[in-house]
């Protein structure tokens, strides 16, 4: 079977339309194709559980209810998804599958539907019980022990007497469940299993070098320990042995299969005499005849043994912090490429520049500084004289501030009832406003005469035409009542000249 079925595309569209887009992303991570997930959904749901707003229970549960289809592909990629977060994933992910009381019920998982199934069966059984022992150690310790802090003054050399005791079994459990995995190297057939393979294997290095740090911090202590204690540390190192042996023959496996040698850690085995020492400390506790030793050859063998495995742990040390440099090397070439990407994505997009009066504006032109034409402003004025533009509609009109009274100099009433002293007006120059009003509206527009003694409204309201060679006292005829076109052309010519003036 190869591809995605048509389950699996029905599930994932199912999906889409709730809009759950973690529940698609574990569909796709664990389709009925063979091969391991997809590096891109699983980058994905590693990131899912960095984010606050994600309900990781539902992402648990969305595994979980993978690992009930009837195919061994979907169960054992569901596995494998799995035991990828609780690596990489945040730690929140491995605190909660901690926290249940069940996870993965697979101990009687059965796939009848060809030899591969009924071959794959046997290891989903055996993969979903390590993981199941994985999360218990973690509920047991509340740590994980795959990435504790390592070293001299690591969590399992610094470890006192007691919890040691009670934490290096808990090890020893874990350990096993993954060492019960046994497949060999003829049996890796597919990259599913292979996949599953790996991320043992890297568990592997990293639980061992926990447990042999927490030997060495057990054998340091050894001689200074209570008889009961002394017997149980016994009983732990032995173990130890068996599960070095173990550990030999699994890292065997995985050179076979092509990873390559400097990946994979040495062991150094203790020296045989160290065994026979402690054996014969535990005896002389119980008050039996030993062969009698010297405190000097009892330090000598033990800092043998404890050189031995430390030299162990550095090459589990050095091996995981290689594939540590190696995943960080990975990621920076991944971020380099997206960034190459989205900087040629940019240089094709059209650049749109922005004016720093305007956010709105697309274009970078110069700004005009030019003041918009205000029609009910009163324009500024230069030697009596008024600036005119070319152009008709910027004909701007000049009021004269005060009441005319001939040129005595004395203070009248204003039109806004104030009191201003009246200066006789200056000349116009020949250069004043000339304006042909026949061409532009077809008529001729009056002469101005004097305005009658009795029109006193009449004085107030019309403005005077300030034009060439007349007295600002003049005010033009009245507005012909039976010509629209002539009266609009005086009402025109009136507003561009000048300010009326009321005579006494």
């Amino acid at each position: 079977m190869s591809g995605q079925s048509i389950t699996d595309r029905i599930t994932a569209a199912q999906h889409s339309v709730t809009g759950s887009a973690v529940s698609k992303t574990v569909c796709k991570a664990t389709t009925h194709e063979v091969m391991g997930p997809k590096k891109k959904h699983l980058d994905y749901l590693i990131h899912c559980t960095n984010e606050m707003n994600v309900n990781i229970p539902q992402l648990a549960d969305s595994l979980f209810e993978r690992t009930t289809n009837t195919s061994w592909v979907v169960v054992f990629k569901s596995l494998i998804t799995t035991h990828h977060l609780m690596v990489y994933g945040n730690e929140r992910f491995v605190q909660y599958l901690a926290s249940r009381n069940t996870l993965f019920n697979l101990s009687n998982f059965l796939d009848k539907s060809g030899l591969q199934g009924y071959d794959m069966s046997t290891f989903i059984r055996r993969y979903s019980r390590y993981l199941n022992e994985k999360a218990v150690s973690y509920r047991q310790v509340a740590f994980d022990f795959t990435k504790v802090k390592r070293g001299v003054d690591g969590v399992m050399r610094t470890m006192n007497t007691e919890k040691l005791l009670k934490t290096i079994p808990i090890i020893q459990n874990q350990m096993d469940a993954l060492l019960d995995f046994n497949v060999n190297a003829n049996e890796l057939t597919n990259g599913v299993i292979n996949a599953a393979f790996m991320l043992l294997f890297k568990d592997s290095i990293r639980l061992f070098a926990a447990y042999n740090e927490g030997i060495i911090n057990l054998l340091e202590k050894y001689f200074d320990m209570k008889k009961t204690q002394c017997k149980e540390g016994l009983d732990i190192y032995k173990k130890f042995l068996t599960r070095m042996t173990r550990i030999s023959e699994f890292l065997k496996v995985a050179e076979q299969v092509g990873i390559d040698r400097g990946d994979i850690p040495d062991l150094s085995q203790a020296p045989s005499s160290l065994l026979e020492a402690l054996e014969q400390h535990l005896a002389s506790l119980e008050g039996k005849k030993v062969k009698d030793s010297t405190a000097a050859s009892r330090a000598s063998t033990l800092s043998n043994a404890v050189s031995s495995l430390a030299s162990t742990g550095m090459s589990f040390t050095k091996v995981d912090e290689r594939e540590k440099q190696a995943a960080l090397e990975e990621e920076q070439a991944r971020l380099k490429a997206l960034k190459e990407q989205r900087l040629k994505e940019l240089s094709k997009r059209p650049s749109f520049a922005t004016t720093d009066t305007s956010p709105i504006s697309t274009t970078g032109g110069p700004i005009s500084t030019t003041p918009a034409i205000d029609l009910f402003s009163t324009p500024s004025c230069s030697n009596g004289a008024v600036k005119m533009e070319s152009d008709l509609f910027d004909l701007q009109s000049t009021f004269q501030p005060s009441m005319q009274s001939g040129s005595t100099g004395l203070p009248v009433a204003t039109t806004w009832a104030g009191y201003s002293t009246t200066q006789a007006p200056p000349q116009q120059s020949a250069g004043g406003l000339q304006v042909d009003f026949e061409s532009v509206f077809g008529a001729k527009a009056t002469g101005s005469n004097s305005l009658n003694s009795d029109d006193i409204s009449g004085g107030i309201l019309k403005p005077t035409f300030a034009g060439s060679n007349q007295a600002s006292g003049q005010l033009p005829d009245k507005l012909v009542s039976d010509d629209l076109d002539s009266s609009l052309a005086n009402l025109v010519g009136n507003l561009g000249i000048g300010n009326g003036t009321m005579k006494k």
